[in-house]
């Protein structure tokens, strides 16, 4: 696929320094997220329940591909960078097993560099993420604007998936939680009816990089107890975006957002039932926020909180920069509130 030569030459430089900072000689890349940056977005996997089907040597002297024999002309056709050194194994060779050789680095050995190495988002990549985002939420806006409470939730996830294919990229996570299984905080689609209520949630990969979103629907008119959830989710998410300040920690953050719980009316430890996100990007979340996090909050990064609480669940894909946020998940077609000055999404009502 096509690059960035500037974002890709940044990229290098980032690496070399990681290995030079190691006294090492090289390194080997071998997982999605490390591959699918460093490749500026190449497709990387054939089965996305397998390892990668490639694994790239970056040194000094320059990088090189290594691939089975049997992926070499459709890669080298459609997914790496121009001129890049390739080294064909038997296909029975899995590229991310193959013998690293002394002086190189793997990357459990560096993979806190590795994060803050694709922490900031280059131009290429930030109009990437960008029209992925609004894809992906035009999607969602399109598909549930148009359901029933007697859809399935399957139905409903086939639909979602089905549009987020045409558009080029992979559903990582379809989840759909109808009026009967609202309580669950992971509702893998069943047979179910929606009903009155209901939760979708998506998460979608194009170019190596993860939208995740999350939206209500609603038929008929909210009760107090919803309206009153609602309002005070959107007042614990914004607890988490006051403090992704950069030159703060991933756990400053998670843990002002957490404290969000307890001073909007939900129960203090209601954070520990459910991960509450993190930082996005070339992974689901990279890293989930935890107590104690070290990664450190730069501009120009991605990320996705996600405060749930029974019955009620915000989460949409952030770009932080110098001056504040910007919603990437963002469709003007569906409605939305402001909180804190932000456009958050509302519950749509049909």
């Amino acid at each position: 696929m096509g690059g960035s030569v500037d974002d890709q030459a940044i990229k290098r430089d980032r690496l070399l320094k990681i290995i030079a900072d190691q006294g090492a000689q090289r390194l080997l890349l071998t997982s999605q997220p490390a591959l699918g940056w460093y490749l500026e977005g190449a497709r990387v996997h054939v089965s996305l329940a397998a390892p990668p089907i490639v694994a790239v040597r970056v040194s000094a002297e320059g990088d090189e591909v290594i691939l089975t024999g049997n992926e070499s002309e459709r890669l080298r056709a459609e997914e790496l960078p121009a001129g890049i050194a390739v080294r064909e194994l038997d296909w029975a060779v899995a590229p991310g097993g193959v013998d690293p050789g002394p002086g190189t680095l793997v990357e459990d050995q560096v993979a806190d560099q590795l994060r803050a190495a694709r922490a900031p988002l280059l131009p290429g990549e930030l109009g990437r993420f960008r029209e992925l985002g609004r894809d992906a939420a035009r999607l969602m806006t399109e598909v549930l604007s148009a359901s029933t409470p007697d859809a399935s939730e399957r139905a409903l996830a086939a639909s979602l998936t089905g549009r987020i294919a045409e558009a080029g990229a992979e559903p990582l996570v379809a989840l759909i939680g109808g009026a009967t299984r609202s309580s669950y905080r992971h509702p893998l689609p069943t047979d179910e009816p929606v009903g009155r209520r209901f939760l979708a949630v998506i998460c979608a990969r194009r170019h190596g990089l993860v939208i995740n979103v999350s939206r209500w629907v609603r038929f008929g008119p909210a009760t107090d107890a919803e309206r009153s959830a609602d309002e005070r989710i959107l007042a614990v998410e914004a607890e988490f975006l006051a403090a992704t300040v950069p030159g703060a920690t991933l756990g400053d953050a998670f843990r002002a957002g957490c404290a969000g719980y307890a001073e909007h009316g939900f129960a203090a430890d209601e954070w520990t039932r459910h991960h509450q996100g993190g930082i996005a990007g070339y992974n689901g979340r990279d890293p989930r926020g935890v107590v104690g996090a070290t990664d450190r909050i730069v501009a120009d990064q991605a990320f996705a909180w996600n405060p749930t609480a029974p019955g009620c669940k915000v989460e949409d894909t952030l770009l932080r920069t110098d001056q504040g946020f910007e919603v990437l998940t963002t469709d003007p077609d569906w409605p939305t509130t402001d909180v804190a000055g932000l456009p958050r999404p509302a519950v749509l009502p049909l």
